[in-house]
């Protein structure tokens, strides 16, 4: 007490211990209090989470376990060596032999089994258990630097968890002219796909649902569950995403970080068939596979771990060769998409480089848990690396064609075109182009309604297009670039992405059109193909020349900035509802839609009403929200007169919301899929190619040279001498 006494004998030390005590009780509001008033602000639940698939064994069921795994592995190693092009007996004796011999069972047993088995481990925990070996991780930068990081701390600082950032790195630019976070105003944004039914923030409204199904081919009045949500593809295993990392303090909680999945990016054995939601008494999550089995099948990442995610958006559900869609759940079944987002698949059946047996990780190269996309971007996709390369100039230099005879001509075509450009010949024939979410069809044999896709294709020029691109983007992913000539005519805000004039495609829209006018009565089918095709039509005059005016103003440098190449865009474009008093000559705030009420009842305004009366959502429509991100966020929408916070539900019904096409297309990067034979020359150089000069940005007479393949050759050649020969 005496050194208490000394200290408030004097005004310094009184004010001394008063300082103490005011951070000791923030300490303790920070800790205690925060998290619950968060919770109660945001209407989300944090809970301690249990796993069926988390079983103790005993000593003798480890090592059963453990000699069943180790065996499957010498077999795997073994069988790999064996030449297939023999008798199958001879063969099968072969392997038999070979998975005896030491070199095998010491190159194919699963580490895992030892550590475990050392450390007395029985049953695997989630991070608490990876934790015990792996609290610390080393982390090689491209620098060449060693750092040690937490290994928790670093996953969850990672956009795999978090999906989100509110830092610099992002190539992407607003309608306002300024590139995102690059003033001092930063906002949380990442992960906003133009292909999902739910974009932006909003898998707070989408996370985990269980929907009733009533397929056809099940017993009459027989209901399914089925799961369906955001977090399916997400390594958190909470009720909710990491929603904490969204505000400007805060950190999700130790129930969330328990939560994290390490096995499905880590295991070899990971059994999707766990990945499916569950009801508990504090509402609906994600499950995951915990088991023992594929905590000691733990192994290097291969492109198999990537793909029980990323394929979902690349080659896409109903993609032939995507395993993970072959394993949609014990119970509760996952929803299948029929739709591909990308359509371009990375496997050794459609792309080269999978064929060739590169790992995702060998481009993709991360540091810790923290991966890089690359430097080039079109969408709102954080960035853990924005430094770092991947590209293909990183592996096959600025000539790589060198077995070819015409090499030189080739090789004189990389200023201009990208490589996908000609190595990527078609995405696959379920990518979606355009879908019609106000409008869902009934799917009798799932038993669900589902959005409406109007229109799919892989074709080029169809189900994609090409544009300039010089690694920058708009902030509802459109991609910006320039021709070399910086002239005004290339304007793909204002043609390209803003209409749809072949013929097929609009014949298809009208076809479609007819067919959902027999169930919604009140379409008119030349009105909605006209703004399914020219969504610009939607748009008022005074908008419509405001809209020009801001590409030109706020958009043209960065379109002028750099070198661009053309590159191939997928083409996506959705009809959902908007709330219109946040509109812009880009378009307007889009809804959510909860996924239980759309997928049962197909009622797609009944599903927005309970998606918008989500807590959470009720927030953004609040005075802080806006102050703190909403009215930045509007700004790069295009929206100048800030973010307006009339609530879109009243007495149950929507006000002042209207369904609508989005103003232009949004155009996805397509990287994969890769074919090791090019393009044609005439492909491209035809009156009839793929390519249109002219909308490129071309003068008519330039254009007319391009699309004759013998004048276009020449142009090459007389360009490289032109490079090679040094000026005055």
């Amino acid at each position: 007490m005496k050194p208490i006494q000394n200290l408030l004998s004097t005004p310094a030390g009184r004010r001394l211990l008063i300082a103490v005590l005011v951070l000791i009780g923030l300490t303790l509001a920070y800790k205690l209090l925060y998290p619950l008033m968060f919770e109660s602000y945001v209407g989300k639940t944090n809970a301690p989470l249990t796993y069926d698939s988390s079983k103790r064994l005993t000593d003798a069921e480890f090592e059963a376990l453990a000699a069943d795994l180790s065996r499957e592995a010498r077999y795997r190693k073994a069988a790999s060596i064996v030449s297939t092009d023999q008798e199958p007996f001879a063969r099968q004796v072969k392997i038999e032999m070979l998975m005896g011999t030491d070199s095998v069972v010491r190159d194919s047993e699963p580490s895992h089994i030892k550590y475990f088995r050392d450390a007395g481990i029985r049953r695997y925990e989630g991070p608490d258990t990876c934790l015990t070996c792996h609290a610390t991780i080393k982390i090689d930068h491209p620098d060449g630097t060693v750092a040690t990081v937490g290994t928790l701390e670093d996953i969850v600082d990672s956009v795999h968890f978090k999906f989100q950032s509110d830092s610099g790195g992002f190539s992407t630019y607003g309608y306002d002219g300024r590139q995102v976070n690059s003033g001092p105003h930063k906002i949380p944004v990442g992960k906003i796909d133009r292909a999902c039914g739910i974009p932006g923030s909003f898998t707070w409204t989408g996370w985990a649902a269980l929907v009733e199904a009533r397929p056809e081919h099940a017993p009459e009045g027989e209901v399914q569950l089925r799961s369906e949500g955001c977090g399916q593809c997400h390594i958190g295993g909470n009720y909710q995403p990491a929603t904490e990392k969204m505000m400007p303090i805060g950190d999700v909680p130790n129930e969330a970080k328990e939560g994290i999945d390490c096995l499905i990016c880590h295991s070899t054995r990971y059994d999707m068939n766990q990945r499916v939601v569950i009801r508990d008494a504090n509402g609906l999550r994600w499950d995951q596979d915990r088991s023992m089995r594929a905590a000691l099948t733990v192994g290097p990442i291969r492109s198999e771990n990537c793909l029980r995610c990323h394929q979902h958006n690349m080659g896409g559900d109903v993609y032939l060769h995507n395993a993970a869609a072959q394993e949609i759940g014990y119970a509760h079944q996952r929803i299948l998409h029929r739709g591909a987002k990308r359509g371009n698949p990375f496997s050794p059946h459609d792309d080269a480089h999978a064929a060739a047996g590169l790992q995702c990780t060998d481009c993709h190269r991360p540091s810790g848990h923290k991966i890089p996309r690359g430097r080039m971007g079109v969408d709102l996709v954080a960035n853990d690396l924005p430094g770092q390369e991947v590209s293909c100039e990183s592996c096959h230099s600025q000539a790589p064609h060198n077995n070819s005879e015409h090499k030189a001509l080739l090789n004189g075509h990389i200023a201009r075109l990208a490589c996908e450009t000609c190595h990527i010949e078609e995405l696959q024939p379920t990518n979606v182009v355009l879908r019609d979410w106000v409008h869902p069809t009934w799917n009798a044999e799932e038993g669900i309604w589902e959005p409406t896709d109007v229109y799919l294709s892989g074709e080029p020029g169809k189900g994609f297009t090409f544009l300039w691109f010089n690694g920058n983007g708009t902030f509802l992913a459109n991609a910006l670039g320039n021709n070399p000539n910086k002239s005004d005519a290339y304007d793909p805000l204002m043609q390209q992405i803003a209409r749809i004039d072949d013929p097929e495609i609009v014949a298809a829209v009208r076809a479609k059109a007819i067919e959902l006018k027999e169930r919604y009565p009140e379409i008119d089918v030349d009105r909605y193909v006209e703004m399914a095709t020219n969504p610009l039509s939607q748009l008022s005059p005074e908008l419509l020349e405001k809209r020009e005016r801001m590409i030109q103003s706020n958009l043209r440098s960065a379109m002028n900035q750099g070198e661009s190449r053309i590159y191939p865009f997928k083409r996506f474009n959705a009809m959902m509802y908007e709330d219109m008093s946040n509109q812009g000559p880009f378009g307007a705030m889009i809804l959510p839609f909860d996924y239980k009420t759309y997928y049962e009842t197909g009622d797609s305004r009944a599903a927005v009403v309970k998606a918008v009366q989500d807590p959470i959502v009720r927030r953004m429509y609040q005075e802080p929200f806006k102050l703190y991100m909403m009215d930045e966020f509007m700004a790069y929408f295009g929206v100048t007169d800030g973010w307006q916070t009339l609530y879109p539900v009243v007495d149950g019904k929507l006000v002042n919301v209207e369904p609508h096409w989005m103003r232009q297309m949004g155009t996805l990067m397509v990287n994969h899929g890769i074919q090791g034979s090019g393009r044609d020359c005439t492909d491209c150089h035809s009156p009839d190619g793929i390519m249109d000069f002219s909308k490129l940005g071309y003068t008519p007479e330039r254009a007319a040279e391009l699309e004759d393949v013998d004048i276009a050759e020449q142009l090459t050649s007389d360009e490289m001498s032109a490079q090679a020969t040094p000026s005055d």
